[in-house]
């Protein structure tokens, strides 16, 4: 098999993958904070699954910044490559740099 259609394959699964769990960490803290609003009692076994989705949210908010800086340098516009990249993660970095040749 071609290296570059088996790298395309695994990027487009982890995109997937990605904008899947970012939805679903933003909707668990969603849920955590309103949990806290209401005075609700959350699971305190939960809490390792919170830091977990706090740092993924973090790290592909910082990831976004970064690509929103350097859009406009590769003739992309910032918010709408900024928030693609919030939701692909490290591959929006990557496809902004110029680290693959197929997309």
């Amino acid at each position: 098999m071609d290296l570059k259609f088996i790298r395309k394959k695994i990027y487009t699964f982890i995109k997937i993958i990605s904008t899947v769990l970012i939805t679903g960490a933003i909707g668990l803290e969603s849920w955590n904070i309103y949990a806290v609003i209401t005075n609700i009692n959350v699971p305190s076994s939960l809490n390792p699954i919170f830091w977990i989705e706090r740092f993924a949210i973090m790290s592909n908010f910082i990831e976004s910044i970064i690509a929103a800086f350097y859009a406009p340098s590769r003739q992309k516009i910032p918010i709408k490559y900024a928030t693609y990249t919030f939701f692909v993660g490290t591959i929006g970095l990557l496809e902004l740099f110029g680290q693959q040749d197929e997309y």
